[in-house]
């Protein structure tokens, strides 16, 4: 039977405000409208509540005090599912002050498993954090996870929306969190929590978070107004990236306090990391490629402002507080407003006013693409996937898998996911396994996700457009929308709603300097070419499965023979790179019919070659010119390899042969399916031995359009240096990844 819910005056909550102020530290501290409701209705009532509520309103408060109040009434600890590791830290720290006991366990603190473990077989535990991907660790799920069930006195899913796959962020390991919500005694109260949640993404999580209620009451669902009066939104298109990044060398000191920095990829946020730090302003770069305790350092760094931005993608994620931030910079576009919403709402939450720009570029749809094509898996991967299991006499690890199916590791990581929280496989001691149960591939709704996709794509360009005096002007109103808050009112503030509020491009700036300083500070960055490439130096697992064989008539293993591999190589840019992005996609890019665009090589981009060349340190100079033979830009490629030999005098040695049976590469996406492609793809003719023989043992350049795996230049090369070549030297136009 429902109970009417506590009201203010109550027990509970005197009880619960005063719980609040000492989580604040502040004596005044008064509940947010809905926070109160929320923690009755958890502590009173037992119920399933979803709070969608803005950044900043105080979703952590509800959680922690929820159970220290069901710890009081004698409940065991309450078990919160946080997404990053970070944000776990925060957290904890958050709920000390409030003299919650709390611990989290995750791959940051392995030592102190053991401690923590003891904690909650002793009962002195009130809260533990742990990732959603713990559930799926074999160990934890055998031998922590039934206790925790059992006597589990609230659950909590932080950033519920990663449980829809209809959200900007959606996590298969969330998936599961649908199995342990009905495992739990209908009695326990489970709340969930996130700040990005449409209507689409609220009923996903209403329908999972509703399995067992413990009176079959509906899902209680709170939600507030998201809009925030703090924020100032902006967008400023500039016509490339070298206008965007003097903008940024000119400007930054103009923006309030300390801030965030966002771009699209790693290799970005590095350069830009790298052009804005100065003495007296520090910038640093906060990537996926920061390791744990740097990442650590960086993130205090900001909050006590010691630095003046940190330039991040999107590892600096959900939960990052920092109530005083200042303001938020977008290097480039998310492809959703409700990601840019989230990443924004990291501003102003404890400040009158905080500064929101973006600066779009041209390059954002083509890195949306990319993300959006890795990130869906296919039927045909999955397929294969259940196939090679259910064949397998024991479980497969994954990189035993990915020798059986040609799927990237990120790919197959993330496929294994959604068919382990459908049931199909499980995670065990010694790798997957398939579990045998009928599944079916759900290609409608991922039809239908991937149009919803496209759809949020379309509403973040209609974001970046809107213009002073629209019609249906304000940003704060457009991004409230997108999240169907119908409640928002234009905010007055925006550059829609009151005009540009920040410098025009070509602005003086006292505090920067010069504008011929920016400019040059700009170039160096733009017009630097030459990025190294590593060299392979191990054979992937798996190759005798795929039939490839050496010439010995064994399968390779192991280390590539120092006498078989390339040297270090040379690529013009990544993809990534600021600069020359653009033009490397504009020349390596298709046509409307999808067919490679393939033509001589411009002087452009020819000068920029002959400055690799020039600049490579290498410790022999090369004497001789060798391309790969392309079936797609054989134009491309064979202007290349006769333009460098023609201006650094070297020989023009001519193509590698290429087998009849040679088709253009599409299928082959991990590295054993890579290798067994191009094993036999390749030859060397006569006139080409001739010629290497001719060389006595001289280094060759080895000349491509594009690198991608890094397996073509590899194999290519390896035949010439069994060939009697000496070092190869690969190099080509654009790195892809």
């Amino acid at each position: 039977m429902q109970t009417t819910p506590a009201s203010p005056g109550s027990p509970l909550h005197e009880e619960a405000l005063l719980a609040l102020r000492a989580l604040t530290g502040r004596g005044d501290a008064q509940f947010h409208d809905g926070q109160f409701e929320a923690i009755a209705a958890l502590v009173e009532q037992q119920r399933r509540v979803l709070v969608v509520q803005r950044t900043g309103w105080g979703k952590s408060a509800v959680y922690f005090l929820a159970a220290l109040l069901q710890r009081r009434r004698g409940t065991g600890p309450a078990l919160i599912i946080s997404p990053l590791i970070a944000l776990m830290r925060d957290q904890v720290a958050a709920a000390r002050r409030a003299g919650v006991r709390a611990a989290a366990i995750s791959s940051a603190n392995p030592t102190e498993w053991g401690d923590i473990e003891q904690g909650l077989a002793a009962d002195s535990l009130d809260v533990l954090l742990v990732s959603p991907e713990r559930l799926v660790n074999p160990r934890f799920r055998e031998q922590q996870l039934p206790h925790l069930v059992e006597h589990c006195g609230l659950l909590v899913i932080d950033e519920a929306h990663c449980i829809s796959d209809w959200g900007h962020d959606f996590r298969p390991d969330y998936r599961r969190l649908r199995d342990l919500v009905a495992e739990l005694d209908p009695a326990v109260p489970v709340l969930a929590t996130t700040a990005t949640a449409n209507s689409r993404v609220v009923a996903d999580v209403e329908e999972q978070l509703g399995v067992t209620a413990a009176d079959g009451s509906p899902v209680l669902t709170l939600r507030g107004p998201l809009t925030r009066d703090s924020l100032r939104l902006g967008c400023l298109t500039l016509p490339d990236d070298r206008a965007r990044l003097e903008y940024l060398v000119e400007h930054l000191d103009a923006f309030p306090g300390s801030g965030i920095i966002y771009t699209l990829t790693a290799s970005a946020a590095e350069d830009l990391a790298d052009l804005l730090d100065r003495p007296g302003r520090r910038v640093r770069a906060y990537t996926g490629r920061t390791d744990a305790e740097e990442r650590a350092a960086l993130e205090q760094a900001l909050k006590d402002n010691q630095v003046k931005a940190l330039a991040a993608t999107s590892a600096l994620g959900m939960g990052f507080d920092k109530p005083d931030l200042g303001f938020v910079v977008h290097l480039g576009a998310p492809s959703s407003p409700v990601a840019y919403y989230q990443q924004v709402g990291r501003a102003g939450r404890a400040t009158d006013t905080a500064d929101v720009l973006l600066l779009p570029g041209r390059e954002d749809r083509a890195i949306w693409e990319y993300f959006a094509t890795a990130s869906m898996p296919s039927q045909e991967a999955a397929d294969a996937v259940l196939a090679e299991l259910g064949r397998s006499e024991g479980p497969l690890s994954t990189p035993a898998l990915e020798a059986r199916v040609d799927v990237k590791r990120g790919a197959l990581e993330l496929l294994l996911k959604v068919l382990a929280v459908e049931g199909a496989v499980e995670n065990v001691k010694g790798g997957w396994v398939s579990t045998g149960r009928p599944w079916t591939y759900d290609a409608p709704r991922y039809q239908n996700v991937a149009r919803a996709r496209r759809a949020e794509q379309q509403a973040m360009l209609d974001y970046e457009r809107l213009e002073l005096g629209d019609a249906t002007g304000c940003r704060m109103v457009f991004l409230a929308s997108q999240l169907d808050d119908t409640t928002a009112r234009a905010c007055g503030r925006c550059d829609v709603c009151a005009g540009p509020w920040y410098p025009g491009p070509g602005a003086a700036s006292a505090s920067a300097g010069s504008d011929a300083a920016s400019q040059q500070a700009v170039s160096r960055l733009l017009d630097r070419v030459g990025v190294p490439v590593d060299a392979r130096k191990q054979w992937p697992q798996g190759l005798d499965r795929l039939d490839v064989r050496s010439e010995s008539g064994s399968p390779p293993r192991g280390n590539i023979p120092a006498g078989e591999r390339v040297e270090e190589g040379r690529v013009l840019a990544r993809m990534s790179d600021l600069g020359w992005a653009v033009p490397l996609r504009d020349l390596l890019g298709v046509d409307q019919g999808g067919h490679p665009l393939d033509a001589e090589i411009s002087p452009r981009i020819a000068q920029r070659v002959i400055e690799v060349l020039a600049g490579w340190d290498w410790e022999q100079r090369p004497v001789g010119v060798v391309a790969v033979p392309s079936l797609s830009r054989p134009r491309l490629v064979r202007s290349l390899a006769g333009g460098i030999a023609r201006v650094g005098r070297l020989q023009d040695l001519g193509d590698l042969g290429l087998s009849p049976a040679a088709a253009p590469l599409h299928g082959a996406r991990n590295s054993a399916f890579r290798v067994a492609a191009l094993w036999d793809r390749f030859t060397i003719t006569p006139t080409l031995a001739e010629s290497i023989r001719t060389l006595d043992g001289a280094p060759i350049l080895l000349v491509d359009d594009e690198i991608d795996t890094r397996w073509t230049m590899t194999i290519a090369g390896r035949l010439l240096r069994r060939a009697g070549s000496g070092p190869v030297l690969p190099l080509a136009l654009a790195q892809r990844a």
